[in-house]
């Protein structure tokens, strides 16, 4: 039998919409609730326990606090005089009543609505005999379930010290307000951790912690089990992906790989892995991580969009390496859609690109392999001024909703400026969970608008036509050119897959001009500055080939 829940709004208290919150809450984890309303007196509130037998009474109370003492004062008298003590209290209210609530010695929990769904879940199972800790699942897919639609809140951190970092992930974790803490290592640890005589000292802690040794990602990972106990994750390193793999997943129990298709090499210069190397021994990590179970990301499609590629280029790409995914084994995947990239991109048309990249992934799923949508705000586009950034990343959450993600990548506020310290990281955090609480149910449809679908129609058109290519590029030569590192690479540098960012690197073609034009990145002609559709860009490359 369900355990029962009855509530009301204490006094003159009329405000009942903080404790419906606690119900559905509630109801969701398996109680049954009755709600007294508004404005209930001491008297009537023991009388109604008397009569319906609860096993916890939730008391709400948002005006004066000094009033709300003499209350409880009353409730306790009452409660003695008719026996009720084993009835157990919670009271829900402004920060001043929940103070007064904790000091009256009736209620074993007290909110003043700083906590986050989490807490209060935790609250709730630990009322039902549960242990708080299995309230946090520990495995990504198992947490997605657990919450969803409210999705995981994820967010990156790395300080330039270990030490600073280790007490950050403490904070963090004791906040509660992320599942997922993504941690950055510094750029020598992602390419030379396993070649530590390679390490330029004079970088250290550049773009992340400086992690030196197995144990300091252990001692990372001790500092995150407190708190809502979140879930960790760490980059794949630039080099030595596997042995990065192995590491992480023994000390930081690694949530899920994220392993690029063709990045972390010469293309990008984070490695000096050249490209069809680099791009095999990325396929032969996602293998290892598919074959233990553990989901996987293949971060991709961003990537090029960072290089200000035509949204085509990042459709196609979206689906090759959700492709490279299910190819490689995976069952779990997460797919990453990063918006406001790259800057000056619209709304309408952002929306457009991220429903056409999600339309392509879903075409690959089946019984064998599941798609998790995984959203975040691009980087490059927060302004270093942070009362902007704020409502950059507000904006940039709620359009976001729109795909329905399982999981939130919240970046802060400060990255435009430095990187996140934990008082900014979990503030950016509550700007995401206030656009959630108030636009995660009934949201409007932004995925109808006509011009959003009429532009997806043509990404798709367009990202068919650049994978037909690739195809074509390894007709008579590969079973499976999509996921073939020879037939890549060439398509790569034949300049089939191209971006403005790569001219001047030998290792790449850099022939391609890109341009804004009306919230949209296309592929244009530089001399007329005319768009040029992927078919006839295509065919010119074939001509010269």
């Amino acid at each position: 039998m369900p355990k029962k829940i009855i509530g009301a709004a204490l006094g003159t208290c009329v405000h009942v919409s903080g404790l419906h919150h606690f119900f559905r809450l509630a109801e969701a984890n398996g109680y049954e609730t009755l709600s007294l309303g508004a404005a209930v007196s001491p008297q009537n509130l023991v009388e109604a326990i008397q009569k319906h037998q609860p096993d916890i009474v939730a008391v709400s109370y948002r005006l004066t606090a000094e009033v709300a003492a003499g209350l409880f004062e009353e409730m306790k008298k009452l409660i003695t005089e008719h026996d009720l003590t084993p009835v157990r209290f919670v009271f829900g209210g402004t920060a001043p009543v929940a103070r007064i609530a904790e000091e009256s010695g009736l209620f074993e929990r007290a909110f003043s609505g700083t906590e986050s769904p989490e807490e209060i879940k935790a609250y709730l199972t630990d009322a039902r005999g549960m242990k708080s800790t299995e309230t946090f699942a520990q495995a990504l897919v198992s947490r997605i379930q657990h919450k969803y639609p409210y999705p995981l809140i994820r967010h990156h951190f790395g300080r330039p010290s270990l030490q600073e970092t280790i007490q950050g992930v403490a904070q963090i974790a004791d906040s509660g307000v992320v599942d997922v803490i993504s941690l950055g290592p510094d750029q020598n640890a992602q390419e030379h951790f396993f070649r530590p005589e390679q390490m330029d000292a004079t970088h250290e802690g550049a773009g992340g912690v400086p992690v030196r040794k197995p144990e300091d990602l252990e001692s990372l990972y001790a500092a995150s089990r407190r708190g809502n106990y979140p879930l960790m994750r760490c980059y794949s390193g630039t080099r030595d992906l596997i042995k990065w793999a192995e590491m992480s997943v023994k000390t930081i129990h690694n949530a899920w790989g994220a392993i690029p298709l063709c990045w972390y090499s010469v293309m990008d210069g984070r490695s000096q892995r050249l490209l069809r190397d680099a791009i095999q021994e990325n396929q032969q990590t996602m293998r290892w991580y598919a074959r233990r179970g553990i989901p996987l990301e293949v971060n991709e499609a961003h990537q090029w969009s960072l290089r200000d590629a035509h949204d085509s280029l990042a459709v196609a790409m979206a689906f090759l390496a959700a492709y490279n995914g299910k190819k490689a084994g995976a069952h779990h995947y997460v797919a990453q859609y990063m918006f406001n990239t790259p800057p000056g991109t619209s709304p309408q048309m952002d929306l457009a690109k991220m429903l056409a990249k999600k339309e392509l992934i879903s075409s690959l799923e089946d019984s064998d392999f599941t798609a998790y949508t995984e959203v975040r705000a691009g980087i490059a586009h927060f302004s270093p001024i942070f009362s902007v950034a704020k409502g950059q990343l507000a904006a940039s959450t709620l359009l976001s909703l729109s795909l329905r993600p399982h999981i939130l990548h919240v970046v802060s506020f400060s990255e435009g400026d430095h990187a996140t310290y934990p008082d900014e990281l979990i503030e950016s955090c509550n700007i995401s969970h206030g656009v959630l609480h108030n636009c995660l149910h009934g949201l409007p449809d932004m995925v109808s608008d006509k011009n959003v679908q009429k532009r997806k129609g043509e990404l798709l058109s367009e990202a068919e036509t650049l994978l037909d290519a690739i195809r074509q590029i390894g007709s008579g030569l590969s079973d499976d050119p999509w996921s073939d590192a020879k037939i890549l690479t060439k398509a790569i540098e034949m300049g089939i897959l191209d971006t403005p960012h790569f001219q001047g690197n030998p290792h790449l073609c850099g022939q391609i001009t890109t341009r804004l034009i009306d919230g949209t990145w296309h592929a244009i002609d530089p001399e007329s500055g005319h768009m040029v559709s992927e078919a006839e860009r295509t065919r010119n490359i074939f001509r010269l080939a």
